[in-house]
């Protein structure tokens, strides 16, 4: 089955998957082994070649990937010798199209004489200890602890990596070959994309990561997100700190930078998953959780609404409008609430009324409550709540201080 052929609904519209770039490595490697090795005859069942006629170029590999489908990905030979050969997959991303759609993987494979001469940084495999693994151009190097990788190695998750093996080793059992091969991936592309992905910030240097878990990119995929976010929790754990501030996006980190005087070292985003944050913080021995972002997402945590994207609750007018009353407004207050288009909107309302800061106050509190209820006692937490237009809106009992032990971190 192609990988054209492959769709999930989202939102009631069909839409098309892509390809991980651990595919396109895969499929890569295994275009190239098939042909450094001139292998023919019997196919296995996870990698098969289509060879056209007239010219010992492969057109197409079938892959089977992790979630169990089998995709026939188009393939391009670069350049071959006695000893190499080069081939080169084109990333379709399909209707999820994100900054490695299009980018061009290569998978550059050469006879070697041992582990001696394929590098100290490369990766082994225990199934195909003939073969070795590789980042060329383009493939971000792990400079922080805390990754899949060791600290030198390239940015090739671990999934990918077992699927490059798998590959590779397949054609070699198939051709009976049992010497030593050196496998190499690039990303040309790879230096000028990492700057619009999360590498930087994970310290990895110099490229992107070759990623995928399931093989297949699926349109709107939260997984992609929360496991980069895992990966930086994962990282400030390595690095022996208790302390996470956490901040939706660049607003958050802006404002307690400049307005909390928070050193940025220690935060991560959390986009709209902070639940999942919460419990990957817990996970993973936080002792301390300092959460700060705009009242626009955080009032959503009032109603125990923990994924503050749109498309998966509102409720923001409805939790204005509820605290309203109980702090003294009126039923007609509270279809004002209702009305207004953004929380910026209500909070000027709210102000009108008097009633800005006793409403602040009581939704924070509930705020506390509902992250305890996720916490389960297992660390310290707080919530600090601004606005662009009103600046400091309210903290949860026990932010201030986390502030203070945050600036000393």
């Amino acid at each position: 089955m192609g990988i054209m052929q492959q769709y999930v609904m989202k939102n009631q519209k069909k839409l098309k998957c892509g390809m991980t770039t651990g595919t396109c490595a895969a499929a890569a490697a295994a275009a190239a082994a098939r042909d450094l090795l001139s292998a023919g005859g019997r196919e296995t069942s996870a990698v098969s070649a289509t060879v056209p006629k007239g010219g010992r170029e492969i057109s197409a590999v079938s892959v089977t990937v992790p979630k169990g489908v089998t995709l026939e990905v188009p393939v391009s030979f670069v350049e071959a010798g006695e000893d190499f050969c080069e081939y080169m997959v084109t990333k379709d991303s399909g209707d999820d199209p994100d900054v490695t759609d299009g980018c061009r993987v290569y998978a550059r494979l050469e006879r070697v004489a041992g582990e001696s001469a394929a590098g100290k940084t490369v990766f082994c495999s225990d199934r195909y200890p003939n073969l070795f693994l590789e980042g060329g151009s383009g493939i971000g190097r792990v400079t922080r602890e805390g990754l899949e990788q060791a600290v030198g190695q390239a940015a090739i998750n671990a999934v990918p990596r077992k699927m490059i093996f798998q590959a590779v080793g397949q054609a070699c059992e198939v051709m009976e070959y049992t010497g030593c091969i050196k496998i190499t991936i690039s990303i040309p592309e790879g230096r000028e994309l990492a700057a619009r992905t999360f590498n930087p910030n994970l310290g990895i240097e110099g490229g992107i990561s070759v990623l995928g878990t399931s093989g297949i990119v699926e349109p709107m995929s939260e997984r992609a997100v929360v496991d980069t976010i895992e990966a930086q929790i994962r990282q400030q754990a390595a690095e022996g700190r208790h302390f996470l501030l956490v901040t939706p996006g660049n607003y958050g980190q802006a404002y307690a930078s400049e307005y909390l005087h928070l050193n940025l070292e220690q935060s991560i985003k959390c986009s709209n998953y902070i639940g999942e944050t919460i419990d990957l913080a817990v996970a993973y021995g936080m002792e301390q959780f300092l959460l700060t972002g705009n009242i626009g997402k955080l009032v959503k945590l009032a109603a125990g609404i923990m994924n503050t994207h749109s498309k998966t609750a509102d409720g923001r007018g409805e939790i204005f409008a509820v605290h309203a009353v109980l702090c003294g407004g009126t039923r007609e207050m509270a279809a004002a609430l209702l009305q207004c288009v953004n929380t910026d909107e209500m909070l000027t309302r709210l102000e009108e009324w008097n009633l800005r800061e006793a409403v602040m106050e009581s939704i924070c509190e509930k705020i506390r409550q509902h992250m305890e209820r996720r916490i389960g006692g297992k660390m310290e937490f707080g919530a600090v709540v601004f606005s662009e237009k009103f600046g400091f809106l309210g903290m949860t009992a026990g932010a201030q201080d986390l502030i203070h032990q945050g600036r000393m971190e």
